[in-house]
């Protein structure tokens, strides 16, 4: 018995619309499927990564903010792989999003860097 990967992150926004632009069209994430769930006044919209993994991107009404900063125990941010990291912050830089200069990683000597999402969520791409 042994875990074989991640399944799906959950993502939760305060912008349904914006942040489905934003997974499907900067990410370019495909759409497996879109439901709105009338009783509890939400959209789930399930986004497919190449690898199979997945995300969630949820909706509910007035969802409380997360503290970024200063940064708070639990889950910090979500990384994808990539193949350029130089490459990817070209695109997201020409679709007008803001990214963090690259940085080396100090242990694997991997190019990485960090932008975020419309909520503020630290999205991280990772050279591999």
């Amino acid at each position: 018995m042994s875990l074989l990967g991640i399944h799906h992150v959950a993502v939760i926004c305060s912008d349904y619309h914006a942040s489905k632009r934003f997974y499907t069209q900067v990410l370019k994430l495909e759409v497996l499927a879109e439901n709105y769930r009338k009783e509890r006044d939400s959209y789930k919209l399930d986004l497919a990564l190449p690898d199979g993994s997945q995300i969630e991107l949820f909706s509910f009404p007035h969802p409380p903010q997360r503290p970024s900063r200063p940064e708070a125990r639990g889950l910090r941010h979500l990384a994808f792989k990539v193949d350029s990291v130089e490459q990817y912050v070209g695109y997201l830089k020409s679709q007008h999003v803001f990214v963090e200069p690259i940085r080396i990683d100090e242990f694997t000597g991997k190019p990485f860097t960090f932008f975020q999402d419309p909520d503020g969520l630290p999205l991280e791409l990772y050279e591999v």
